[in-house]
């Protein structure tokens, strides 16, 4: 056990992966868990991107590897975790970051759900739903493996959204998605508990209203202002605010630590008290 709060709270030594560790939040989250002591591993399609992040970790003390990969491909993950193996030899820790909403997928006001296409549901279903299961299985059998008489040890972080807790209008692919992310990872959560033991543990973050690349016009207008989507989300939010980026580091760095060893199987919102709030 952890003899004080700073090594309770503490992941130095630790190897973390970050898939879409080139995002808005996805970066936020790799420089708090570079701050922590974790030496990260930025997984990104954009070599370039994932090669600034990287960049700034180092400028800032931290220790990081570009891995650019696609979390749908499963050569260029197998690829990414071979590499990590050999710079690192080791895998503590998987953030399942990327993800995302698929243009198609989100019923405009001028379409119905009737004209909804199979094809962009389907397509925001495997971003998000496939491209946490298979980091899953692809980095966290690195966790398990190659541990000598040390028994498996290692978690799994997914980013979940307050869609997949509340029917929220037009994004009918993304909410179905992030509900299915949510059951994987409780699923996920008893099934390596059961076969591996106590050390493998899987947990999700659901951030609220965050401004991103990917919903800024449906949020803001051209001049900072909000639309009338995001003045209801803010009515919405007993705080009154979107999160801001770096307000995901703590929650994140506490599910990774030892002082969230007894913690396996939740879904944690961060979302201002949007979650919370029936409106009324």
């Amino acid at each position: 056990m952890p003899s004080n709060l700073t090594e309770l709270f503490s992941l130095d030594g630790q190897v973390a992966i970050i898939t879409g560790g080139t995002g808005v939040l996805g970066g936020a989250m790799a420089h708090g868990l570079a701050q922590a002591g974790a030496r990260v591993g930025i997984l990104g399609r954009r070599r370039e991107r994932a090669e600034t992040v990287v960049a700034e970790i180092e400028r800032a003390g931290g220790e990081a590897l570009a891995l650019p990969a696609d979390v749908m491909d499963q050569v260029q993950l197998e690829s990414a975790r071979a590499a990590v193996l050999d710079r690192w030899g080791r895998i503590d820790i998987l953030v399942n970051a990327a993800g995302g909403n698929v243009p198609a997928a989100t019923l405009s006001p001028d379409r119905r759900f009737w004209d909804l296409p199979r094809e962009a549901f389907a397509q925001v279903f495997e971003l998000n739903l496939l491209g946490t299961l298979l980091p899953s299985q692809i980095f966290g059998a690195a966790m398990i493996q190659g541990r000598g008489d040390e028994p498996p040890h290692g978690c799994i972080v997914n980013i979940s959204s307050m869609a997949a807790q509340r029917a929220i209008t037009r994004v009918v692919g993304y909410g179905a998605a992030k509900a299915a992310v949510d059951n994987f990872t409780r699923w996920l959560a008893v099934e390596l508990g059961r076969s591996h033991g106590a050390g493998m543990r899987v947990n999700a973050i659901a951030p609220g209203f965050f401004i991103g690349e990917q919903n800024r016009d449906l949020l803001l207008n051209a001049d900072n202002s909000l639309t009338q989507r995001g003045q209801t989300i803010i009515d919405h939010t007993p705080a009154g605010r979107f999160g801001e980026p770096d307000e995901l580091i703590s929650t994140l760095i506490w599910l990774c630590s030892p002082g969230a060893r007894f913690v396996n199987g939740v879904v944690v919102p961060v979302d201002g008290g949007f979650s919370a709030f029936s409106g009324v």
